[in-house]
């Protein structure tokens, strides 16, 4: 009796029934890639440009707000370029009042430079506009992965991508409606609410006819819809609004789909407590005028206050329960800082990650039959041995897969059958071995010990070199590349155990049963 030996069977007993418990059954236990279950992989530009101009377009309206105030009056404060905006027209009589109410609010931010006539140039420092491109880049992926989130897909990737410090990728294995995930990731979201100048108007010339044909400098034309009549569609007007919102998105504590008072599709949204007490002092003082509510500089209602409104609001407009339902979700992650750009875009529908996986199943069975007939043909009974390790060896690998939650693609399941030639080699090294072994003179036993025992440090060292080339191929590769490194990594690790040990001890189970002289099938 080899010694040991019962122990030996427990260990690939109990290695066995760890690695079914751990992929079975395989459909939930496995998680399977983006060529394999369906779903898009995609580059994203976020726009950094948006967000410089949108920072130096709010700082130019909060001073032209803050002169206001203090009763410092100028000819015009206007953007010139993403990170400049000059104001002019600055009276010699409050030229230093005008002076020390810009370097308290954007001294920090902005450079000044004094021109001629009153006439002075903002320019954002150039470090804060280099933080303001990562700041972009980092919220966009953070909306974005609240978004993903909110959409329930599992595994998720939202990462930075390429050198350029612009650059998103998405992929989100699994989704079956592309076009509505597409739309739900890259849609702004920019909530604002702002006060009602003039309008709405059927066109941009009507609308500012009491103006004198010119948009003042601290307020802006917005296209939108107004309602032709209570719960009836909207007709295409345009609205004259103060530039600076009195509430923007991200002032929202929440929002949710619900029903207006014509029980039509709405979000209805709460605001936060700094918001809300300043939304508050804003519609309190203006009861009696519209209050634009503008998504993604488009008004989608203009209802007039009628009184203060503290901390709640809704938006209505000609909406679906779909559209409400995905409006909400994106005003809940927050908006974008800027529009994003699709660089590289790839879909899979889930019947062709099936058509993959069923394609992938049949060719490994197909390899490890033939396989199977090859070694039985060749090895005789001992072939049974090399059958049993090979379809350890793959459940082994599963396990691993499993549990470490490894993903399985395309190329992984080319990694899978690679492992079963590996498999193969080690087997036929090993019997060639004994074979040779036996020729010698030597009893089965001794045959079978003397085999192993050569062939270990050549297997060991083929093993070792195999896994430094699969670590290299996952710490340089990218998606398929590291699918199959992560298999190959696995399936050898797996493969020494199996054709060294398991192998072995199934040649010693095999033996003991039988006189010393007895001779082996091989």
């Amino acid at each position: 009796m080899y010694k040991n030996l019962r122990w030996k069977v427990v260990v690939i007993i109990a290695t066995a029934a760890l690695a079914v418990a751990a992929f079975y059954p395989p459909e939930d236990r496995l998680k399977l890639g983006l060529d394999l279950q369906g779903g898009i992989h995609m580059v994203l530009r976020v726009n950094t440009e948006e967000a410089l101009t949108y920072e130096t377009e709010t700082t130019a309206a909060q001073l032209q707000e803050s002169l206001t105030a203090a009763g410092v009056t100028t000819s015009s404060v206007r953007p010139v370029d993403l990170t400049t905006f000059v104001v002019e027209g600055v009276a010699p009589d409050r030229d230093a009042q005008f002076r020390q109410l810009a370097q308290d609010q954007i001294g920090l931010t902005f450079d000044r430079e004094a021109g001629v006539g009153g006439s002075y140039t903002f320019r954002m420092k150039p470090n804060i506009a280099v933080d303001r491109r990562r700041e972009a880049v980092a919220q966009a992926i953070q909306t974005i992965d609240r978004r993903v989130n909110e959409l329930g897909v599992s595994e998720p990737i939202v990462a930075p991508y390429g050198d350029a410090g612009n650059q998103v990728v998405v992929v989100l294995p699994g989704v079956s409606d592309i076009p509505r995930a597409k739309e739900m990731i890259g849609r702004t979201a920019l909530l604002e609410l702002k006060l009602v100048e003039q309008g709405p108007a059927p066109d941009q010339a009507t609308l500012l006819q009491a103006t004198g044909g010119q948009i003042p400098p601290d307020m802006e034309v917005v296209p939108g819809m107004s309602a032709s009549a209570p719960g009836q569609p909207g007709v295409p007007s345009y609205y004259l609004v103060r530039r600076l919102a009195a509430v923007t998105g991200n002032d929202l504590r929440t929002a949710r789909a619900t029903v207006d008072g014509f029980n039509q599709p709405a979000v209805s949204f709460t605001l936060n407590s700094q918001a809300a007490g300043r939304f508050g002092e804003i519609t309190g003082s203006n009861i009696g005028r519209q209050l634009a509510i503008i998504l993604d500089n488009r008004v989608e209602s203009a209802p007039v206050i009628e009184g203060r409104i503290s901390n709640e609001g809704q938006i209505t407009g000609t909406f679906t329960q779909r559209e409400v339902t995905d409006l909400s979700m994106v005003l809940r992650s927050g908006a974008l800082p800027a529009s994003l750009t699709p660089q590289y875009e790839q879909s899979v529908g889930p019947s062709l990650g099936q058509d993959s996986i069923d394609a992938g199943v049949q060719a490994s069975l197909a390899g490890l039959v033939l396989v199977a007939l090859f070694m039985l043909a060749y090895y005789k009974l001992a072939g049974i041995n090399a059958v049993i390790t090979i379809s350890l060896n793959l459940m082994i690998l599963l396990g691993f897969m499993a549990y470490v939650g490894a993903v399985l693609t395309l190329p992984g399941i080319a990694g899978f059958i690679l492992t079963i030639g590996m498999g193969v080699d080690s087997n036929v090294l090993i019997f060639e071995r004994i074979r040779e072994e036996m020729a010698n003179g030597k009893g089965a036993r001794q045959a079978v010990a003397a085999g192993f025992d050569r062939v270990f440090v050549t297997i060991l060292d083929t093993h070792i070199a195999s896994l430094i080339a699969a670590a290299f191929l996952f710490q340089f590769g990218t998606g398929p590349v590291r699918g199959f490194a992560t298999t190959l990594f696995f399936g050898l690790i797996s493969n020494v155990f199996t054709a060294v040990f398991a192998s072995r001890t199934l040649f010693e189970l095999s033996l003991s049963r039988k006189p010393g002289t007895a001779r082996l099938s091989i």
